[in-house]
């Protein structure tokens, strides 16, 4: 269970206030089933906070791109919640 894509980032559109602890930004990444003229169907945008999503602002696109490789199946990432015991770490960046 694999996914490859390439993401072209526009550096310029990074919204400063949005960096968690002065240097990490958090991103959503959308896949389309559909592409769009120039064959891309990956997206990314700024993550939105649950208030921004229920006032259904508008997302701050900062890229795109397409996927490249798959096997097909995609599943919903699960949190090693042993990681932290390993690391002695609270505060991961990811």
């Amino acid at each position: 269970m694999s996914t490859l894509l390439g993401i072209s980032i526009d550096v310029t559109k990074i919204d400063k206030t949005k960096l968690q602890k002065g240097r990490y930004l958090n991103l959503t990444v959308s896949v389309s089933d559909d592409s769009n003229t120039y064959g891309q169907n990956v997206s990314a945008y700024h993550e939105q906070s649950k208030e921004e999503r229920e006032a259904k602002e508008n997302k701050s696109y900062l890229g795109n791109g397409k996927v490249f490789w798959t096997d097909g199946n995609i599943s919903v990432a699960e949190k090693n919640t042993d990681l932290q015991s390993e690391t002695g770490k609270e505060d991961l960046p990811f």
